[in-house]
């Protein structure tokens, strides 16, 4: 069929919409809370899960209480100790406005959910080191082939999923990669032993397996059978190796644990 296109005139024309102001960063010395925030209890069952800002809204969406602790501490599963069982069953979705203008960075976030956590679910708890199973991230031999991020350091970070196994990483360090692989990918805590200081940019592509991922299973996440085809990208092991000049191996190291000594469900306001 033929595609008729018509120049448009004064009278046509339609205004190209402004787009909203892009939010400074929160300044760097800023110890920010919660001015105002929504805890809301989420019907099981129901796909996906979240956390970042909405412009100067900070959102979680199917977070449990684990989850929540891995975003303020920076901790896996595996290192929160006595927690209850609905840690992992009860999903909240949080809405929440800060304190102090502009956009806080990841630690201030997560200074944020901490106390949030103290005052709405009443937590409290004790660190000790344990030696735990852990993954350990080293520079392969070859060097790594990560691109530096040229922007600004305090530049909004990414880590996100195109689809299960297409990972896209922007502004972090490898300290930060680590985080969020325990938080959301591997089955135990992850440590990195790079030594690398810089922030990246790179896309990571791999075939997952059953085994990952599992720190989703309660929102109904299915992870797809493994792909047999030739062209499928490799294993977690192997893309990690062969496109980001890393790599990743279990071990056994000394670890900083939370133990949990009290804690409630939460306030919903």
């Amino acid at each position: 069929m033929p595609l008729v296109l018509t120049r448009a005139t004064a009278e046509t024309e339609w205004a190209i919409p402004t787009p909203p102001p892009l939010i400074p960063p929160m300044a760097g010395d800023a110890n920010p809370s919660f001015e105002v925030a929504t805890i809301k209890l989420r019907q099981p069952g129901q796909r996906g899960k979240g956390f970042g800002f909405n412009g100067h809204e900070f959102l979680t969406r199917n977070t449990n209480l684990n989850d929540l602790l891995a975003i303020a501490y920076g901790v896996h599963t595996e290192e929160i100790v006595n927690a209850p069982e609905w840690a992992n069953t009860d999903l909240y979705d949080i809405e929440g406005m800060p304190d102090a203008p502009g956009r806080p960075s990841q630690k201030q976030a997560g200074i944020m959910l901490q106390k949030l956590l103290a005052d709405r679910f009443q937590l409290k708890f004790h660190s000790e080191s344990r030696e735990l199973s852990v993954y350990a991230i080293t520079v392969a031999k070859d060097g790594p082939k990560m691109s530096k991020d040229r922007g600004p350091a305090n530049g909004p970070p990414a880590f996100f999923f195109a689809a299960l196994g297409d990972l896209h990483v922007r502004n972090q360090t490898m300290r930060d990669f680590a985080t969020w692989m325990q938080a959301s990918v591997l089955d135990r805590p992850v440590v990195d032993q790079t030594g690398l200081t810089d922030r990246y940019d790179f896309q990571l592509k791999w075939t997952p397996d059953d085994s990952r991922f599992t720190q989703f299973r309660t929102t109904n996440i299915v992870v797809p059978p493994t792909n047999d085809e030739a062209n499928a990208p490799p294993n977690l092991y192997t893309a990690i190796q062969q496109q980001l000049g890393l790599k990743i191996e279990p071990t056994k190291a000394p670890d900083e644990v939370i133990v949990i000594d009290h804690v409630e469900k939460p306030s919903p306001v």
